[in-house]
């Protein structure tokens, strides 16, 4: 297997996902969407950086790797990678509080269907631009 195979199987676990989002946001499941979300951005942009041959590091929010290679990016993905930034570290920032809580926060109580709404359309915005590139 080559970099460039789990690249595209990893565009692949996003895309299988989108279908995910929609489940969870007819059960209401709104932080879980949060959620699914942020994992569908993840690989859509680890899928990215892979295909353009870089290893992605074992952390979350790789937005400020794609600002940093911007050069090795496809131009679609160059004119949008301040947005995929912005999108990664938002749902980077959600993810523990999202599945797991606070001590204060229970994540069914504290995501409104707002919340989940605004993560779809980021992650189906993500995974547009890195399915398209």
């Amino acid at each position: 297997m080559t970099t460039h195979d789990l690249g595209k199987s990893y565009l692949l676990k996003a895309r299988q996902r989108r279908r995910v989002l929609e489940v969870l946001m007819e059960e209401e499941a709104y932080s879980d969407v949060v959620r699914e979300a942020q994992e569908l951005v993840e690989l859509a942009l680890k899928g990215i950086l892979r295909l353009a041959g870089l290893e992605p590091p074992h952390w979350h929010d790789v937005g400020p790797i794609l600002l940093e290679n911007m050069a090795l990016l496809p131009a679609a993905v160059q004119a949008e990678a301040a947005e995929l930034a912005r999108i990664s570290r938002w749902l980077r920032e959600e993810r523990e509080l999202s599945m797991y809580g606070d001590e204060d926060t229970i994540p069914s109580e504290h995501y409104k269907k707002e919340d989940a709404e605004r993560a779809i359309q980021d992650a189906l915005q993500v995974l547009r631009i890195a399915t398209e590139s």
